[in-house]
């Protein structure tokens, strides 16, 4: 696992916008997998520039979201499939039908049927060559909560009140924060080539150490990127406060060949 320490949220864009560009000009057809929420936000603003000034294509790219609310309107603001299309589709040059997300439409047993077709589509697509994460302050990455399996796959999760409190602040009251989600499980997550993590804020800075530094445990979801050939967490200073290794990340980065990227 690689931990780079970056000044603030915009570095933290540049740094991960360009990987992604680089991964592009390499691999054209390359299949992403993306986060929402506000943790991406950056990076999603940087690959905007870069695609309006002609630096990046995603003509030929694919893309499948973490994870989907169950329960929201399709055209509902805060639904993950309307964020991916208002803060990243509609400044790049995605081709229509591109991005995929799972389908939460259906309900009972079609709903769990969904989530093996969401798991067959993502094979089917080649895999995810870059996944996009960010961190809940318990620890959890997509919607896998502490205690998930590390094997776990696509499938109907119930949100703990603790993330849907972390949630909140996007729509206009907690009672509007759907209590149900379908989500890519660790095991799904762990298949992809390159895990990019990001966390900012101090409030994030206990889960990221946990992650990075603690034992590998279903309790922290997160901390199975340690299991990972090619995992990257990336940070800006606050969300490194509680690291032990602060300083051999700074080094390590700091010294890496520059031909290398993330």
């Amino acid at each position: 696992m690689e931990v780079v320490i970056v000044a603030d949220r915009q570095a933290a864009g540049e740094l991960v916008g360009q990987a992604i560009a680089d991964l592009l000009r390499r691999r054209p057809e390359a299949v992403l997998g993306l986060a929402t929420g506000s943790t991406p936000l950056p990076v999603y603003a940087d690959l905007a520039r870069r695609c309006a000034a002609g630096e990046v294509t995603f003509a030929e790219a694919r893309a499948f979201l973490l994870d989907e609310y169950v329960g929201l309107p399709a055209d509902h603001p805060e639904a993950y499939r309307a964020f991916i299309a208002r803060e990243l589709e509609a400044h790049v040059d995605f081709p229509s039908g591109a991005v995929q997300g799972p389908d939460v439409r259906p309900t009972g047993a079609d709903l769990l049927a969904s989530c093996d077709d969401y798991e067959d589509a993502i094979r089917l697509a080649g895999g995810v060559d870059l996944q996009l994460l960010g961190i809940g302050t318990d620890g959890h990455i997509g919607f896998n909560e502490p205690g998930s399996s590390l094997a776990s796959r696509t499938r109907l999760k119930t949100l703990t009140d603790q993330t849907r409190q972390d949630n909140a602040r996007f729509f206009r009251s907690l009672d509007e924060v759907p209590r149900h989600v379908v989500t890519q499980g660790i095991g799904t997550i762990l298949q992809a080539r390159h895990l990019v993590l990001l966390a900012f804020g101090g409030e994030k800075a206990a889960a990221v150490a946990r992650a990075v530094e603690g034992p590998v445990a279903a309790m922290v979801p997160a901390s199975a990127l340690q299991l990972h050939p090619h995992a990257t967490v990336v940070v800006d200073e606050p969300a490194a406060g509680k690291f032990r290794q602060a300083d051999y990340y700074r080094e390590t980065f700091a010294h890496k060949p520059g031909w290398q990227g993330l």
